[in-house]
């Protein structure tokens, strides 16, 4: 594997890459923040080990840029630090970090941690199987668009803002946030036990079409379930399953198939209820154009208590650009063909 380390000290790039190497890694140096981040833009590395202190860039700011990137692959980001309290990993976590090293290293410690890094980076396999999955799910509709891109990103920024509020801040770790990245895209699954009449149809759902459409959150649920049967102790399954059982739930109690109320629904299922009413809002369908992200986000703030978490909406407010972002990477304009579903 290749690793870039990131330290304005030579002397302490010099004892790094010499205790990986002779572990056999392949290393690369870069002196600060922004030389690594233009190196991680250019190449494959998927694994960085990065000073917390260095000048231009220090590694929080890099952590935040790779985050931000949204690069094609996920890297694994350690930071050095000779600090180890609660906060500054909660400062380090919330902006994207995976793990730490305090300093002075003690050798084994390190390659421990790049080892353990090496199992996590091998499990994106199982993302790409996950992706595959969803999207043969959405194949079965007529929105050919990156709606599952979006609303894995959409989610992945929402959970990282939250990490930084107290109320989340012992709930939402690193792994959450991956596994809510990972997982997001299940959320319809579901909808593969729709009829095609119901799936497709390009009007307005009756009352009773729209009864089978809700049927899809339990639909989904029921698959996941089937699988964390054989596998009990597999938490990306567990979040899998709440995230298609709860996203159309509403902080109210109002939403289905449950009526789920406040903390009852599972954080990642109102998570990905803001980023995926998000996404439809600002897409354009037969029987509307695409709202504008202003309009999208004064219904979102209007709703804010009643059909979202308000936690979350404040992060929403707080990450506004990276929505924008996302949604202009990400924009398909064709017209799509799909029902009118309740949100």
């Amino acid at each position: 594997m290749k690793i870039l380390l990131v330290d304005d000290d030579d002397i302490a790039l010099e004892i790094l890459a010499g205790a990986l190497k002779r572990s056999g890694y392949d290393v690369h140096t870069a002196s600060n923040g922004r030389e690594a981040f233009e190196i991680l833009k250019e190449d494959n590395t998927r694994l960085v080990i990065s000073d917390w202190q260095m000048p231009e860039m220090d590694g929080i700011e890099l952590c935040q840029a790779v985050r931000r990137q949204d690069l094609s692959r996920y890297i694994y980001v350690i930071l050095l630090t000779s600090h180890d309290s609660p906060q500054q990993k909660v400062e380090g976590l919330s902006a994207g970090a995976d793990d730490f090293v305090t300093k002075p290293f003690n050798n084994a410690e390190l390659i421990a941690r790049v080892r353990a890094a090496e199992r996590v980076l091998s499990l994106e396999t199982r993302e790409m199987v996950i992706f595959a999955l969803a999207k043969l799910a959405e194949s079965r509709d007529t929105d050919t668009g990156s709606h599952l891109e979006r609303v894995q990103r959409y989610s992945r920024v929402l959970a990282q803002k939250l990490a930084e509020a107290s109320c989340y801040s012992q709930v939402i770790d690193a792994e959450f946030v991956r596994l809510v990245y990972q997982t997001s895209p299940l959320h319809d699954i579901g909808k593969v036990g729709i009829p095609d009449s119901i799936l497709l149809k390009p009007g307005r759902l009756t009352a009773q079409e729209f009864e089978v459409m809700k049927t899809h959150t339990t639909i989904g649920a029921e698959t996941l379930d089937a699988a964390l049967q054989q596998y009990p102790n597999t938490r990306f399954l567990q979040i899998a399953r709440d995230i298609a059982a709860s996203h159309h739930e509403r902080f109210d109690g109002g939403g289905y198939p449950r009526g789920l109320r406040g903390d009852a629904i599972p954080l990642c299922g109102r998570i990905v209820a803001v980023a995926d009413v998000y996404d439809a809002l600002t897409s354009r369908r037969v029987y509307k154009d695409a709202f504008s992200h202003e309009k999208a986000r004064d219904i979102i703030v209007g709703d804010r208590g009643s059909h979202f978490d308000p936690a979350i909406v404040d992060a929403f407010l707080q990450i506004e650009d990276d929505f924008i972002t996302i949604r202009e990477r990400f924009n398909h304009s064709e017209e799509i063909n799909v029902p009118l579903i309740a949100l």
